[in-house]
C-alpha cells in the first residue's frame, strides 16, 4: 500500500497517468470518468487515443487518485475494461478543472 500522508500527516498529492484498454471508446467511458474524478476532488483530463485506449491524467490527493484508480479497475463503469496501466508522478500542479477530451 502506498504511504498517502506527507511527512506532515497532511495528504500527499500526486499525480496519476491510467491507461485503460478494453472496450472503452464510443460508449461513455470518459465521461463517466470525469464525473468520477470531479467527485473526488481531482483534476485532469481523460483523452481517447488512437490505439483504442483511453489514457486519463489525475491530479489531486493521493488517496483520491488511488480511488480513482480502484473504480477504473472495478469494471463498474461503460463498456468493458480488460486491464488498466498506471504510472505516478510527482503532482505538476499545472492542472485546474477535470476535462473529457
Amino acid at each position: 500500500m502506498r504511504d498517502m500522508t506527507a511527512g506532515d500527516g497532511a495528504a500527499a498529492a500526486a499525480r496519476l497517468t491510467a491507461w485503460v484498454e478494453g472496450r472503452v471508446q464510443g460508449v461513455g467511458f470518459r465521461y463517466w470518468v470525469m464525473l468520477k474524478a470531479v467527485d473526488l476532488g481531482l483534476a485532469g483530463s481523460a483523452a481517447n487515443l488512437d490505439d483504442g485506449r483511453v489514457e486519463i491524467v489525475a491530479e489531486g490527493s493521493e488517496g483520491a487518485c488511488q480511488r480513482l484508480l480502484d473504480v477504473l479497475a472495478s469494471g463498474a463503469g461503460p463498456g468493458r475494461v480488460t486491464r488498466v496501466t498506471q504510472r505516478w508522478d510527482a503532482p505538476g500542479g499545472d492542472l485546474r478543472g477535470f476535462v473529457a477530451r
